[in-house]
Parts: C-alpha cells; sequence; structure tokens
C-alpha cells in the first residue's frame, strides 16, 4: 500500500507492473500494489467496499489486471488515488481507458469470486497537485450499482476517528514487504493514527515531501512494521468503522519514522460538498 516505486522518495503507491511507464525520480504515483506491510489476511466480507481497480490491457492478467484500490462510498461511486487515473499510470487519459474495471466482491484476484465491473465514468480532483500530493482523490462511477451493504460512510471533519492514537485498518493487495512481493490475496494491517507534529517532523518538505494537515493524515508506527506499500494506492483506512484516508504516498514501506501518508477524507467532504451519512451520496451514488 505504499506511495512510490522505491519508497525511497515521497511518492504515491502504484502498482510495479507500471512502474516502467512512472519516472522514479518524481513523485509520481507507483502502481497499487502492496499488500500492507507487516499485515495480515482478510476476508472481503470483512471489508466489503474495497475494491481493486484493474486494466488487463495495460497491467495483464497475473493479478487480473489491479493496478490500484478503491473503496465504495456510494453504490456506484467509488473513490481512489488521483495519481492511479494519472496518464503516468494508465498510458493514457482515463476517459480513454476502454479496459478500466472494478473487480468487486473477491479476497483472491485470481478467483471467480465476485464481479468485474465496467466504468460509467471517472473524474480527476483538478486540484490535485503532484507535487506535494495534496488533493490526492479521485472518483469512479460504476456502470452498474454494487449492493447497499458494500458502501462504508465517510467522516466529515471533526469526527473523533481522526484523534491520534485511535486504532485504523489499511487494506489492499499491494507489496507484502516492500520489495516486490505482491500478494494475490487482500490483506490489512493495523495502524494508528499519529498526531500531526510527528508527521510534519517526518516529512518537513524535503526530498521526501510535504505534510499538509488540513488536506491529509498520516498513520502507522512510528517504530516502523504495519504500513502500505506499493499498489496499495487509493486503499481504505478505516478508522471506528468509517472511511478517514485514502492511501497516498510515502518514504519507503514499515520504515521507522516514515509513517504512510494518506488523502484526509474530510478534505474529499468539503472539496466535494459531499454529505456523510450513506444513504447521501452524490448522483449515482
Amino acid at each position: 500500500m505504499r506511495r512510490s516505486f522505491t519508497r525511497a522518495l515521497a511518492r504515491p503507491l502504484v502498482l510495479a507492473a507500471a512502474a516502467a511507464a512512472i519516472p522514479l525520480g518524481s513523485a509520481a504515483p507507483a502502481a497499487a500494489g502492496s499488500v500492507v506491510v507487516g499485515g495480515f489476511p482478510v476476508d472481503v466480507s470483512d471489508s466489503p467496499w474495497t475494491v481493486a481497480l484493474s486494466s488487463r490491457d495495460r497491467f495483464g492478467g497475473t493479478r487480473s489486471g489491479q493496478f490500484c484500490v478503491g473503496v465504495a462510498v456510494g453504490r456506484s461511486t467509488v473513490l481512489t488515488a488521483a495519481h492511479c487515473l494519472s496518464k503516468e499510470v494508465l498510458g493514457s487519459a482515463a476517459e480513454r481507458m476502454t479496459g478500466l474495471r472494478v473487480i468487486a466482491g473477491r479476497t483472491d484476484l485470481l478467483s471467480s469470486q465476485g464481479q468485474e465491473i465496467g466504468v460509467r465514468g471517472t473524474w480527476v480532483n483538478p486540484a490535485y497537485d503532484a507535487a506535494t500530493n495534496a488533493g490526492d482523490f479521485a472518483v469512479v462511477t460504476l456502470a452498474q450499482p454494487l449492493p447497499a451493504s458494500s458502501v462504508i460512510r465517510m467522516a466529515a471533519a471533526g469526527d473523533p476517528a481522526y484523534v491520534p492514537g485511535t486504532e485504523a485498518l489499511v487494506y489492499g493487495w499491494g507489496d507484502l514487504t516492500g520489495a516486490g512481493d505482491y500478494a494475490r490475496s487482500l490483506r490489512a494491517a493495523r495502524v494508528h493514527v499519529l498526531p500531526d507534529v510527528l508527521c510534519r517532523q517526518a516529512y518537513s518538505g524535503g526530498g521526501d515531501g510535504s505534510y499538509l494537515a488540513d488536506r491529509m493524515v498520516c498513520a502507522g508506527e512510528w517504530e516502523g512494521g504495519q504500513d502500505a506499500c506499493q499498489g496499495d494506492s487509493g486503499g481504505p483506512l478505516v478508522a471506528q468503522g468509517k472511511l478517514i484516508g485514502l492511501v497516498s504516498w510515502g518514504s519507503g514501506c514499515g520504515r521507522a519514522g516514515s509513517p504512510g501518508v494518506y488523502t484526509r477524507v474530510s478534505d474529499v467532504l468539503r472539496t466535494l460538498g459531499w454529505r456523510t451519512a450513506t444513504q447521501q451520496r452524490p448522483a449515482g451514488g
């Protein structure tokens, strides 16, 4: 679930299969591939809102084309990272991708479980800044709706789920070790929401990027261990049963003093003007 290809620089966490298409020296999104370093296997029924973004045309069939992760916040509405839908990752504009799919209800990427759903439309936050990773979110509209039970609520500003020390879970099919050891089946890792002061200390604007507290939330363990990694980009960070973050970027995977940085979901709500109740999603959701 990490953000960049090498994670030595502050980078988005996309799949390693796309690494050839993304410059290592930039903060460009890495292909979603890491499966939560220090994590454990889970069944998708435990987190039915966790979905895989797939393009076999672009990433091949080894992992059913999975390259990023998304989260269902409405029956036809999936949130993911903006960098996942960039031209650098997809090879073309998202709206021109004919083979883009969302895989829902599937634990093992190579099984026939669940369903593969076509995409009716995509919207990438126009304010996304690839240099700072601020505003790293996008919306995918599905061609057919998911069950209402597959939708997770989002935490608005001021929600206690954002309080430092709160235990959270991050989900994905990404790199398990930070060394390109990608998981086939869904995994999760237990992390804790960390104080903004620690995150600013870790990412103070140097080569490892800048932490912006009003736009981002960071989580992990300060001593290292549990974390998201490559391939987890766009995946959900969940605390107290609500979505609080989307896997965005970081330095390395599971490194001491380099926690994972997530797009703050309250900022997504503010930007889009969405309300938080599950039934009150935007049109199509």
